[in-house]
């Protein structure tokens, strides 16, 4: 491989010739092979936002020069289109700051930039009025806000209205509640599915609060959160440039000592991801049981089979949609619990596990926007609802007994329950055999249409 000499203040060092990255990302690349996990391409594409962003400040406050200015504006906007990304190749296990991954993206731009009559200094120009220490947590929080808005809401949003058409179209069919995976009282299919499409509406809400947090920037702080090279009108230049250039209200953390060593903003998006992956695997697994057999299992609704669902087995179709996002929201789940404990460890001025933190933030909504437009796509318009099932389940099921309480008190109906079990006929039969109502009475108290509740009040909504 052809090399070419490189120098940074530790001395000279062989880089790929062809590569557009200087020394201090070639020392990041010798010293951590460590594993194989990139940085997320949602945090490169901030980063170089970022230093888009700082370029346009420096130039307004007559910090840099408008052609140096222009130049790394120019070589962002080309990186921004997707192009050179190969030029990035550090991996998420190095200098917990990000330092490595900043001074990439600087030379990076440097070394496009620079022309012949314009020498572009990754340090001195690309990172004017920035340390590492700001422009990592900058770059994260606006990476998860872009991934959050964009991708995950769109998502979700996608898939309540799925449900909502689901509800619409099973408002008529009645079938046996379950709790401890136990017979209950009657429910309508449409009801048990409000449960599912209630729950993305809070997960949406609860997410869209977190964000406020997540739109709190660490820029300015530079080093330690003093603001030492920077300046309170380079700051507000820089959320100024931001909000022109991406719509979105933006602001600077009030506390940069906060902004650079803690990252609680983090961990209270990462919350409300774990809340969604939470109700996500309920109704997964919910799909699944309702699903089961066809012919063993409760076999209340069929699932597209989209695939065979085994090597051995022939005719056999597995619910792998739901499959898919359960583990997904137990990775999740995982990264959740990562997050924390890096967050927890902020020592004095700066948290030291930011890469790890962004991998896992930004991995967690991949993951869920993926899951989530493949689960709706591939699992939720396909499913058909076996309706003479779930009346036979229900005719079946001796909770219809709960209707008596009323007429005949809880004991009584109790008694005729058990009976009922115990001699393998129908509530209604041991009911008259026990004497303590009419045939009239039964027919009359017994009605699982009068069990779901008051259909004249929009609760479900």
């Amino acid at each position: 491989m052809e090399t070419r000499t490189e120098q940074d203040s530790m001395g000279p060092i062989e880089v790929p010739k062809e590569a557009y990255w200087g020394a201090q990302t070639e020392r990041s690349r010798q010293n951590f092979k460590i594993g194989g996990e990139k940085m997320p391409p949602e945090l490169l594409h901030a980063l170089v936002l970022v230093k888009k962003m700082a370029a346009i400040a420096n130039q307004r406050t007559g910090k840099l020069d408008a052609e140096k200015a222009l130049a790394i504006q120019k070589v962002a906007d080309v990186l921004l289109q997707g192009k050179n990304w190969q030029e990035f190749p550090l991996v998420v296990w190095q200098t917990g700051s990000g330092t490595q991954t900043n001074m990439n993206a600087n030379e990076v731009i440097a070394h496009l930039a620079s022309q012949k009559d314009l020498a572009i200094h990754p340090n001195d120009d690309v990172n004017m009025s920035q340390s590492s220490n700001d422009v990592f947590p900058t770059a994260l929080h606006i990476a998860g806000t872009f991934a959050i808005e964009q991708k995950l809401l769109p998502a979700i949003h996608e898939m309540i209205g799925m449900l909502e058409e689901l509800e619409e179209q099973n408002q008529h069919v009645i079938k046996i509640g379950r709790t401890h995976l136990q017979d209950a009282t009657p429910v309508t299919f449409a009801q048990e599915i409000s449960g599912w499409r209630s729950a993305l509406e809070h997960n949406e809400n609860m997410l869209i609060n977190s964000l406020a947090e997540l739109r709190q920037l660490a820029i300015g702080g530079t080093a330690v959160g003093t603001g030492l090279n920077a300046s309170r009108v380079y700051e507000e230049s820089f959320i100024e440039a931001l909000k022109e250039e991406t719509g979105i209200h933006f602001i600077s953390e009030s506390n940069k000592f906060h902004a650079l060593a803690n990252r609680d903003a983090v961990v209270f998006v990462s919350g409300a991801l774990k809340a969604l992956a939470a109700n996500c695997m309920k109704m997964a697994n919910d799909i699944r049981w309702l699903a089961s057999g066809p012919r063993s299992g409760l076999g209340e609704i069929t699932l597209p089979a989209n695939e065979p669902g085994s090597s051995i087995m022939p005719g056999k179709i597995n619910p792998t949609q739901c499959e898919a996002l359960a583990m997904v929201a137990v990775q999740v789940m995982g990264n959740d619990t990562t997050i924390g404990v890096a967050a927890s460890q902020g020592n004095f001025e700066l948290n030291v596990y930011l890469p790890l933190i962004a991998f896992d933030l930004l991995q967690s909504v991949r993951l869920l926007t993926d899951a989530l437009h493949s689960f709706t796509d591939k699992c939720l318009k396909g499913i058909v609802v076996n309706e003479e099932r779930m009346a036979e389940l229900l005719d079946k099921s001796l909770m219809l007994v709960t209707a008596l309480n009323t007429h005949i008190g809880y004991d009584k109906g109790a008694e005729i329950a058990k009976k009922a079990f115990n001699e393998g006929t129908t509530l209604r039969e041991a009911a008259l055999t026990l004497g303590y109502l009419t045939e009239e009475e039964y027919d009359a108290w017994v009605r699982p249409e009068k069990m779901i509740g008051d259909n004249d009040n929009d609760y479900l909504r």
